[in-house]
């Protein structure tokens, strides 16, 4: 019987990489405390911002955070190799993307494959890649005129948004809406329902093979 219960309160340890606000990050500690991730556990809050208030909402809920900044590392190498040895010297099983604004190189995400995880605020593969990113995405879906938007959690590989879906959910773009008002929108009914959703989802499958 011990046994078991000890089989069933192991976790997979997870790192979330964040660059700002942290809104994303809010959500999945909201729903670990709700047990819609269970599977889980945010072991880890990396920024390559020592200003984001990402760092505030980790320490706020008892979660170890750590700084590790590209500028001051001085090369692309340097910076993933301090985010490798962090990695691993918390035992970090899966790793999510949560406004985290750095490109990770092939040479990193290859490490991990199926195994980082980023929430992207369009239905890929419409308004991604390159260039893609926080407002700048929204502004675009206005461009264009869509009538439905949304946001995709996806499986991170060498391409800008181009790993496997894991998750999408629609929302619908309304008259008189600004790239502001959207995104408030995206992320209520979209980005902080389905990355808690993909976070378990993942975090199962990985248990299941252990």
């Amino acid at each position: 019987m011990k046994n078991g219960e000890a089989m069933s309160k192991e976790k997979i340890k997870i790192a979330v990489f964040v660059s700002g606000g942290g809104t994303n990050l809010q959500a999945l500690i909201d729903k670990q405390k709700s047990g819609v991730v269970s599977s889980g556990e945010i072991s880890l809050v990396v920024s390559n911002n020592p200003d984001a208030f990402a760092l505030e909402r980790a320490k706020k809920a008892g979660i170890k955070t750590a700084v590790v900044s590209k500028k001051e590392c001085g090369s692309q190498e340097k910076f993933e190799d301090m985010l490798i040895d962090l990695l691993e010297e918390n035992g970090i099983e899966l790793i999510v993307l949560a406004g985290f604004m750095s490109i990770l190189s092939e040479r990193f995400t290859s490490k991990y494959p199926k195994r980082i995880i980023n929430i992207h605020p369009s239905l890929i593969p419409s308004f991604c890649g390159k260039g893609f990113y926080g407002l700048h995405v929204h502004e675009a879906a206005l461009e264009y005129g869509v009538k439905i938007t949304g946001a995709t959690v996806h499986f991170v590989n060498e391409i800008p948004d181009g790993g496997e879906i894991i998750m999408q959910k629609a929302v619908e773009v309304e008259d008189g809406d600004t790239p502001e008002v959207l995104q408030k929108r995206v992320m209520i009914n979209a980005e902080w329902i389905i990355l808690p959703q993909a976070v378990e989802k993942v975090s199962k499958s990985l248990l299941e093979k252990k």
